[in-house]
């Protein structure tokens, strides 16, 4: 388990992120990360984001869904 300490960062406060969490979060600096609520009522940080993997899925179940009236549009 990793533990995060929360500091002062100007008017504001954040948390100092090691080395090797950004490494295993795959970040670097001026990368944005996502906070997301979990079902357990627990949080997750993840440098994906939640809602764009929402709507790619749907895209992708549109595009598989009515692919034939897309390759019509195509020509």
């Amino acid at each position: 388990m990793q533990t995060l300490k929360i500091t002062t960062v100007g008017a504001s406060s954040g948390v100092i992120l090691t080395k090797e969490i950004m490494a295993q979060l795959k970040v670097k600096k001026g990368d944005t990360l996502y906070l997301t609520e979990t079902a357990d009522g627990g949080y997750r940080l993840t440098p994906y984001n939640p809602e764009f993997a929402r709507q790619i899925a749907l895209a992708e179940e549109i595009m598989h869904d009515d692919r034939e009236i897309l390759r019509a549009l195509a020509r």
